[in-house]
């Protein structure tokens, strides 16, 4: 048999991970957020160093042209004066005249110096030849050359001087072109190197919020559950040290509470219990009393004992309704769905309220679809039971009780309507609470405790829907909406 593969993990890599789970959330927010503004900083201040080279260049650039140009053009004119000093020269043959020759050609040769000092290839071999031509232009005076031995070179000159401010128009021009190209090449890198800034940036955020939403979604989860009285699944909390000291909170209160609630559950029991027992041997003496087992009662005697059967009635029904209620609340956390064909159920569910209709003289009208949900139709029946009891009981003789049962988008409605009084508006707020019993009474007796519409609530909610009271002018319209069934 092969032996498992051991899986070498880099220490670096494990302290790391170390490191990011002993984070506080405040830190790890500073923390993208610096790395956020190191990305986008970094970005704006290359652009910056762009910007500032492109305008030293084109600075540079511009006053090099301006030099280029106004020495060429001083050439030109350096130019046109030696020839014209060489000309007089060569009719006058004067001295001072070859003076001024001279001096203008040691003018032209220093602007030809300084053409030169700028490193201008374009221009190199032209002032090359420049240089030559008027050095064979000053030896011909010296050796006494003809004019017409002189033409061509002086010709010449002024030729050079053409070519020499063209080529200087044309390195000029390169140079601005060969700026732009590298702006242009710049701009490019510039461009990428925003992009990867900016998704640098996202994939920051992006990391960081799932870090940090993550832990919040379970913090969110646990709550809900808390609220909910779900106490079996522990809270658990990633993320940040302080989330997840957080979590261990949480889940210690999940404890507590699951604590309290069995307890409370246990205290229930135990008081209903011990008060069942003595409140059935008082019910039966009580009996006893108005059979006349132990002897003829006066009338004020069975007026005694009424008062007190009404009373102890109404106490076993109290307790019974706190049994209900904490068997509710017990069965509550333990849902199980199962495929369900609408209209059958809810004839079924009306069915076991035939006698009670027929003995208020209510008519039940059942209007469900035959579509098939899955839910947890035991917990659904008693929802509807307990609705269907209260519209009966508050129906007036001959009065109408309607059940109508609908999906819609996947979400099952139910709807239970009477033509009764009504639900006040002052109990429309507390009417799901516990022992409330709303202030308009039903036609006949009740010995209900109150706590039917608590129970329907509280299953509803395990369902994971609500139940609400529909605003009317006549009767109680009741709503029930659980979602996710289809």
């Amino acid at each position: 048999m092969a032996s498992p593969a051991i899986v070498a993990v880099n220490p670096e890599f494990l302290a790391k991970i170390e490191f990011m789970f002993r984070l506080s959330f405040r830190t790890a927010l500073l923390a993208g957020f610096v790395m956020i503004v190191v990305l986008l900083g970094g970005a704006a201040f290359r652009s910056w160093l762009v910007v500032e080279q492109f305008v030293d260049q084109s600075r540079r650039n511009g006053d090099l042209a301006l030099v280029v140009s106004a020495s060429i053009q001083e050439l030109g004119e350096r130019a046109v004066d030696l020839e014209r000093s060489a000309r007089q020269y060569l009719v006058l043959q004067d001295e001072t005249v070859r003076l001024r020759f001279d001096e203008n050609l040691g003018q032209a040769l220093a602007v030809v110096d300084r053409l030169d000092a700028l490193s201008a290839k374009p221009l190199k071999s032209l002032l090359g030849e420049w240089r030559q031509q008027a050095d064979t232009l000053r030896r011909g005076l010296d050796e006494g050359a003809g004019k017409e031995a002189l033409a061509g070179t002086m010709a010449r000159l002024a030729d050079l001087n053409g070519l020499l401010k063209a080529a200087g128009t044309h390195w000029i021009e390169a140079n601005n072109s060969q700026l732009l190209d590298a702006l242009e090449a710049n701009r490019m890198r510039l461009g990428v190197q925003i992009a990867g800034a900016l998704g640098g940036a996202l994939l920051v955020v992006i990391a960081v919020g799932w870090w940090l939403v993550r832990p919040m979604r379970h913090l969110e989860q646990g709550i809900a559950r808390l609220g909910e009285k779900k106490f079996d699944e522990p809270v658990r909390v990633g993320g940040p040290a302080d989330f997840r000291q957080l979590g261990r909170q949480l889940d210690w209160l999940r404890q507590r509470l699951a604590e309290l609630e069995a307890d409370r559950e246990r205290t229930l029991r135990h008081v209903s219990h011990e008060l069942k027992t003595p409140l059935t041997a008082l019910r039966e003496g009580v009996a006893l009393l108005r059979e006349e087992v132990p002897g003829t009662l006066t009338r004020a005697q069975s007026e005694v004992v009424d008062i007190l059967q009404h009373n102890v009635i109404g106490l076993q029904h109290q307790i019974e309704g706190l049994l209900t209620l904490n068997a509710a609340a017990f069965e509550s956390s333990r849902p199980q769905r199962r495929s369900v064909a609408l209209k059958q159920f809810f004839e079924n569910v009306a069915h076991r309220r035939e006698l009670h209709a027929q003995a208020r003289h209510v008519e039940l009208r059942i209007q469900s679809t035959p579509d098939t949900v899955a839910v947890d139709d035991e917990k659904l029946a008693v929802v509807i039971d307990n609705l269907l009891s209260n519209a009966i009981d508050f129906s007036p003789d001959g009065g109408v009780v309607t059940l109508d049962a609908q999906l819609d988008g996947g979400a099952l409605r139910i709807d239970v309507i009477d033509q009764g009084p009504g639900v006040a508006a002052e109990d429309t707020e507390c009417i799901f609470e516990p022992f409330v019993q709303g202030r308009r009474k039903a036609p006949v007796v009740r010995q209900g405790s109150g706590v039917g519409l608590s129970i329907v609530r509280e299953l509803v909610r395990v369902l994971g829907g609500e139940v609400r009271l529909q605003p009317g002018t006549a009767g109680a319209h009741f709503r029930v909406e659980i979602p996710n069934v289809a």
